[in-house]
């Protein structure tokens, strides 16, 4: 008998459930489910990802997964592959290995006795993704999805490649799954083999950047997962969530857009679950989450198909800062699609700024490489200074074209984009577009962005060199954005040349000439108030731990007054602690610093270092991993170390070098 909702059900867990495949390897899971499941079946919830069940995400898996369990259903969150306390060896993200593992652990988790034999599978970001490409692959158990801050292009849309532009993030979050995933198993749980385990990880431990800066075009690598290749191999139904303060910000309307039934939800937070995210306001979304899974897991009429295709938070204009604690705004909502029927305003570049009508334009833009340090981090996630600052540093540097002080309020909603003709006096060329928000007394706030690759101008499957002197028509999308610019307030386009450390810059300085353009700008109605409301949040209780070191976040811009070097220094320091429930202690530090001349594009630098330690009594390991890239004209320069130690003894020591050709890059 199914609980009535207001009965909450005791759960058991279980802190390592194997799961044997069919090639011998055994994945470890951590499972919450009700005491009762073996007499009374359940739908499982997996969420299945190489970040380390037992330290990795302990901290929202105590949120949330409880809180489903006590509601009538198996959680289960299983470490991939080569990762935790799982066997085997990861090679890279969304491998077919990958998938195809996933695959059969839904269908060996819907043929245990306390599972009813329906699966859902639910994940943010990796966990986001691969629930989105398990979904195409159509397992018969897994009958719905809630995809949190992923993505539908794996080449256009996640930390590789934005515009057909190098993004560092490449590097950056390369360094941080080097770290990851050379990490010890828990000796509590999978025993003596833990060393062993250990040892084959670090000698195969693959050093992704590399992989990844391989394939500088949309090739085969890429299209394998991108689920836009074929939005209709998805069947399960879908719930995609995202936040304008998250670098995914463009899945939301395209999945709700393109597979039947979907439907979206973007509030404006970070990197994060909606129920514990920043900035406020955050969301009861474990009980919008508990309606989707009891419709389409239970058969339960919860009314969900009635709820509007896309709601979207519309933030109210503020003053920039690189951290916001909570966004004032309202809920909107469209019942049917997302927002490409958002009705286009287009208002054109001219030397009289942006304006209603076309008028006469002949700019230059050639800036200095060091425009873009007030850009923010790519994706924000660590809850940092991490946000995009005041503008006018890299204003600027940019061409910028502003509207006169604005009559009425105006709520920008969708994706904007900026069409232009230019030249270029180099083959290779970068442009990057800012909208943003000036206030009254001159203050820029960001309100999306876009780059775009000259090369890639046609297309990222054959990019093709820019004739230097010719024109060319151009358009650049921005990212999706629900935003309110108040009356009295200017909206301006910035143009630049460059934007590091965002991007990589092209190996010579380029000059554009803008000879004419437009922005086309969805303009929605202004809201009055409301459409939508959400419950306030619920979770379970929070994970304890006892602090060892307190959390530090670190983001300063040097400049070296002799060679003009500029440097973006970034430190995060995550912590120590000690887990109450098992003894282990953790603790990590990032450390990452990105250089560059402005004059001198091949000056450009990026490093990354990450120290992570994990303790229990006797036993104490640490890593150390390195990793630097730098260019000349013809190739991309990658240096990496991991170093792992057994107390103070040095157990492991690897380098690895690598120089790849740039192509159109």
């Amino acid at each position: 008998m199914e609980a009535t909702p207001n009965t909450l059900r005791a759960i058991e867990e279980l802190p390592d459930l194997g799961i044997p495949l069919s090639d011998g390897c055994r994945l470890s899971a951590r499972v919450w489910r009700p005491g009762n499941a073996g007499d009374d079946p359940v739908p499982v919830i997996l969420e299945y990802l190489p970040y380390r069940k037992r330290d990795g995400t302990t901290a929202r898996d105590a949120l949330t997964h409880p809180w489903f369990a006590k509601r009538g259903y198996a959680c289960v969150r299983v470490d991939m592959r080569g990762s935790g306390d799982s066997q085997g060896l990861m090679e890279d993200e969304y491998t077919q290995q990958e998938l195809d593992d996933a695959v059969e652990v839904i269908h060996w988790l819907a043929a245990q006795d306390w599972c009813s034999g329906t699966v859902g599978m639910m994940g943010i970001s990796w966990g986001g993704f691969n629930a989105l490409q398990v979904a195409a692959l159509q397992p018969a158990p897994l009958k719905a999805i809630i995809t949190l801050c992923s993505t539908v292009d794996r080449f256009a849309d996640d930390i590789h490649y934005k515009g057909g532009c190098l993004l560092n993030e490449n590097l950056g979050w390369g360094a941080t799954m080097w770290s990851h995933s050379s990490r010890a198993p828990d000796p509590a749980l999978v025993g003596e083999a833990w060393r062993e385990m250990w040892m084959q990880r670090l000698e195969s431990e693959p050093f992704l950047p590399a992989t990844w800066l391989r394939h500088q075009r949309r090739d085969a690598y890429w299209c394998h997962g991108s689920v836009c290749e074929d939005y209709a191999a998805i069947k399960a139904r879908v719930l995609a969530v995202g936040g304008w303060g998250d670098a995914y910000k463009n899945a939301v309307p395209r999945i709700v857009e393109n597979i039947p039934g979907a439907k979206g939800i973007v509030g404006p937070w970070v990197h994060k679950y909606p129920h514990f995210a920043v900035p406020e306001p955050r969301i009861g979304f474990l009980q919008e989450a508990l309606r989707w899974w009891d419709r389409w897991l239970k058969g339960i009429d919860t009314g969900v198909e009635g709820d509007p295709d896309y709601r979207a938070y519309l933030m109210d204009g503020l003053r920039p800062a690189t951290w916001y604690a909570e966004r004032p705004g309202r809920w909107i909502s469209e019942p049917e699609g997302a927002t490409s029927h958002i009705p286009i305003e287009t208002l054109h570049l001219s030397e009289a700024g942006l304006c209603d009508t076309p008028g006469p334009l002949a700019a230059t833009v050639r800036s200095p490489h060091h425009c873009g340090m007030a850009a923010g981090e790519y994706c924000a996630i660590w809850l940092g200074p991490e946000m995009p600052g005041d503008q006018r540093c890299d204003d600027a540097l940019s061409a910028c074209f502003d509207t006169t002080p604005l009559a009425a309020d105006m709520d920008i909603v969708g994706a904007p984009v900026l069409h232009l003709r230019l030249r270029a006096d180099r083959p290779q060329a970068q442009i990057a577009v800012r909208l943003t928000h000036v206030h009254p007394d001159g203050a820029s706030a960001r309100i999306t962005y876009g780059v775009l690759n000259l090369t890639h101008r046609d297309g990222h499957r054959k990019p093709r060199p820019l004739e230097p002197g010719k024109s060319y028509d151009i358009a650049v999308p921005l990212d999706q954005i629900a935003y309110r610019l108040p009356k009295g307030h200017r909206l301006r386009v910035a143009v630049s040349s460059a934007y590091w450390p965002l991007i990589w810059p092209s190996p010579q300085s380029a000059e554009l000439t803008l000879e004419q353009g437009r922005i086309d700008l969805p303009v929605r109605p202004t809201a009055s108030g409301a459409d939508c409301a959400f419950a306030p949040p619920e979770a379970d209780a929070p994970w304890q731990t006892r602090p060892l070191r307190a959390e530090s976040h670190i983001r300063r811009i040097e400049t070296d007054m002799v060679s003009g070097t500029v440097t973006l220094v970034i430190e995060d320091d995550f912590g120590k602690h000690e887990d109450l429930d098992h003894g282990m202690i953790g603790g990590t530090i990032a450390r990452e610093r990105w250089s560059i001349r402005p004059d001198d594009p091949l000056s450009a630098r990026g490093w990354c270092h990450w120290s992570d330690e994990r303790a229990r009594g006797d036993w104490q390991t640490r890593t150390e991993t390195t990793c630097e890239m730098w260019s000349d004209a013809t190739h991309f320069h990658l240096r990496a170390t991991l170093e792992a130690y057994e107390g103070e003894v040095r157990v492991h020591h690897r380098e690895v070098a690598d120089s790849i050709s740039r192509d159109a890059n």
